[in-house]
């Protein structure tokens, strides 16, 4: 599942006839799957700026954004014709699609502020993935099978890293980084729901491809964790969580968060409550947090050999905390989710940066040219 368009063989792909689709969970494309015209632009630029229209579809972008998203650092000289000219060669290409009902519709549109892309009775995969999720999780507190089949489905809607071949400026840059997360953290709720369901023997290949794909994210090894155990492998469980350790001290200078130690604790000790959930539970049993000293955060727990009966948290203890932790995120997740956003900002604030420079130059030169003028 760490790839691109895997659906497993639980999966159902999504039903034909749902209509007319923009694509941008992968290349950005037009796909009519009615009569199955589908439409990619040519060219890096033709992309950037069909992506960034698609984006902020039903909002008018301004000419400046969409030069930057375009050429970044160096636009032409003659920019605003430049991308007039764009705009022109993309609604050419669009001409031969249209939403139901509009089969001469104009999806871009000139407005005195920028250009504005009209979805009219089109969707895109985005709306449908982000819509399938919502219920996936809607589901996964009674019925985790189902649950499932619906993940599935929305991962499934991937074929590529989102807005593949689109990402040269911030617009798209920001989305496809908000849209990779998204679908991370469906995948994590979709191995809550497998385990849920008993079907940890076919999910731990891929959990080892996810941590091996997002080292320093934590759910990922805590899910695998208890996949291997549930499997008798609870040798190469414990082995996970060194990996963990290692990694996440690697990476970020952290060991690995209270759930993560919890889980490797029970593990440790045979928890009961590793056991498979029954019915009324939301999701696989959440690790208790053991009542260790303060330092213990920043050394790596002891493999202790005692017995189950003298160090098992008790079963009372678990059942409260079940529902609180399973929606916890770990100490680690957030510190790389912050990291990411911040670099996010930083690119966002480096590029107005850029264009208030060019607007200042522009402004000082067109200044100059009407000084002369007058003399």
């Amino acid at each position: 599942m760490s790839g691109y368009g895997g659906t497993g063989p639980e999966t159902a792909a999504p039903s034909a006839g749902d209509g007319v689709r923009f694509r941008i969970l992968g290349p950005v494309e037009f796909h009519d799957e009615r009569t199955g015209l589908r439409i990619r632009p040519l060219g890096a630029k033709q992309r950037a700026l069909l992506g960034a229209l698609l984006v902020k579809a039903g909002q008018i972008v301004s000419a400046h954004r969409l030069i930057d998203e375009v050429w970044g650092e160096h636009p032409p000289a003659h920019a605003g014709n430049a991308l007039q000219a764009h705009v022109a060669r993309l609604r050419r290409v669009l001409a031969a699609a249209g939403p139901p009902g509009e089969p001469h519709h104009d999806w871009v549109m000139t407005r005195s502020l920028g250009y504005v892309l009209r979805l009219g009775g089109a969707t895109t995969d985005a709306d449908l993935f982000h819509r399938l999720a919502a219920e996936g999780r809607a589901a996964a507190v009674d019925d985790p099978g189902h649950a499932a089949e619906l993940l599935r489905r929305a991962l499934s809607l991937w074929r590529g890293p989102a807005l593949e071949g689109s990402v040269r400026g911030s617009i798209c840059a920001s989305e496809a980084a908000l849209l990779e997360e998204s679908r991370l953290t469906v995948q994590e709720a979709l191995y809550d729901a497998c385990l849920r369901t008993g079907g940890h023997h076919g999910i731990t290949g891929e959990l080892e491809e996810l941590v091996g794909d997002h080292p320093v994210r934590e759910r990922f090894y805590d899910q695998l964790m208890v996949a291997l155990y549930r499997c008798g492998r609870q040798a190469e469980a414990l082995g996970v969580y060194d990996r963990a350790r290692k990694h996440l001290a690697l990476e970020l200078g952290v060991e690995p968060g209270p759930v993560l130690r919890g889980r490797m604790e029970a593990i440790l000790h045979h928890d009961p409550g590793l056991a498979l959930p029954g019915p009324a539970d939301p999701f696989p049993p959440a690790v208790h947090r053991s009542p260790a000293p303060a330092a213990a955060v920043h050394r790596r727990p002891a493999l202790s050999t005692s017995s189950p009966s003298t160090s098992s948290p008790s079963t009372s203890f678990l059942a409260q905390d079940r529902h609180q932790e399973a929606a916890v995120l770990t100490l680690t997740d957030e510190i790389a989710r912050l990291r990411r956003h911040v670099e996010r900002l930083t690119s966002e604030h480096e590029d107005l940066i850029r264009r208030f420079d060019r607007l200042s130059a522009l402004s000082a030169t067109t200044a100059a040219a009407a000084t002369a003028r007058v003399g």
